[in-house]
């Protein structure tokens, strides 16, 4: 193989590379959600394993935002800090 194309692969791998260290960043803090099998809403990208609850419990859940956000603040002492993985 001649010096030229072999620049252009590596060129290209470099490229490559950096294309796939985004779409992994981006897949790492992506937020999705879906149906479960069950009918129950699944948010994924929060950890390991998504977040499964049905609708009614969501809903529930939305509507004492103030109260975990305020129970989070009083507690933050006592809480710990999950690191994202990179």
């Amino acid at each position: 193989m001649n010096h030229m194309a072999e620049e252009d692969l590596l060129a290209q791998l470099k490229a490559l590379k950096a294309e796939n260290e985004l779409l992994k960043q981006k897949k790492n803090s992506a937020i999705s959600m879906k149906v479960s099998e069950k009918g129950a809403v699944s948010v994924y990208g929060l950890g390991r394993f998504p977040v499964t609850l049905y609708q009614e419990q969501w809903m529930k859940l939305l509507s004492l935002s103030d109260e975990i956000k305020q129970f989070i603040d009083e507690n933050r002492a006592q809480l710990k800090v999950k690191e994202q993985a990179s």
